[in-house]
């Protein structure tokens, strides 16, 4: 009985020392060892950025201060955020109320006024039944791109997490835009944020759990030099991370209907990211079929 207690009480304290605090995995590969990273969140719609970006936002822009990590921390310090948001998610007749709102929001997680963005384009609506044309979703990142020296892209897969077209039409379009850009500069790199099974969806923060433990067990294996099966860069929140995606989902005032709650509550994109690096030539292609 006492061994099972003790059993039982090691694996309550693994879970809530999983959900507390933050980590990470395999940042360099994502920011690609420059000596300034230039990160565009690529995004369609005010909320975007919180209700499924939160644990990289986080991560990338923790104050130096509160990093137990030098090396990490200095890469944080070195990396430079910027937000792009292609509608102003204007589906409901709240377009400038929900620029307002993402505003307040990106305030919350830390991105600068001076670089975030929204374009507010009438072939680029908030539409759950519309896929938008790569061509002009290329053409409208490119100046953002060149202007600021961008050299790396995040944004959603071709399942866009919620299935929404909007958010699958991103990679295609960013993809487009990168392949364009002149060969003559260093183009950036594109990664995509992985879309994972409904059941793995909603599992809350014991996705968090969960994470942590393919972390620490890839460790392992590398202690003991075998190679683990992903060098995915891996983003995790802690409680006060997720605590910061809640503050920013309530700057969304017009969206905080029942359904969002149930979101936030249980979504593990509130608490995990995990991002795939994704090459141009291939993002538009749809995924092989066994």
């Amino acid at each position: 009985m006492l061994a099972q207690l003790s059993l039982l009480f090691l694996f309550v304290s693994f879970v809530f020392r999983a959900a507390l605090n933050p980590t990470d995995a395999n940042v360099d590969a994502l920011l690609g060892g420059v000596e300034k990273p230039r990160v565009l969140l690529l995004t369609a719609h005010p909320d975007d950025e919180c209700m499924f970006f939160t644990p990289t936002l986080s991560s990338l822009l923790v104050s130096p201060s509160i990093s137990k990590d030098t090396e990490k921390s200095n890469a944080r310090r070195n990396a430079e955020v910027y937000s792009l948001c292609l509608s102003v998610g204007d589906a409901e007749g709240l377009g400038a109320i929900r620029r307002d709102e993402l505003a307040r929001s990106l305030d919350v997680l830390g991105v600068a006024e001076s670089k975030r963005w929204v374009v507010d384009h009438p072939d680029l609506p908030d539409n759950i039944t519309l896929s938008w044309d790569e061509q002009l979703v290329a053409e409208t990142i490119r100046p953002y791109v060149l202007e600021n020296k961008i050299t790396t892209i995040l944004t959603f897969d071709r399942k866009g997490v919620s299935s929404h077209p909007n958010h699958a039409s991103l990679l295609r379009g960013a993809a487009n835009s990168v392949a364009s850009l002149p060969q003559t500069i260093a183009r950036p790199r594109l990664f995509s944020l992985i879309t994972v099974p409904v059941l793995h969806k909603y599992i809350g923060p014991f996705s968090a759990v969960l994470a942590k433990f393919d972390l620490v067990s890839g460790a392992l294996l590398k202690r003991f030099g075998v190679q683990p099966p992903s060098n995915l860069p891996v983003f995790v929140s802690g409680v006060d991370e997720y605590k910061t995606a809640l503050r920013a989902m309530k700057q969304h005032e017009s969206q905080l209907v029942w359904f969002r709650w149930l979101y936030v509550s249980f979504s593990r994109y509130m608490w995990v990211n995990e991002w795939v690096e994704v090459s141009p030539s291939s993002a538009g292609r749809p995924p092989r079929t066994a």
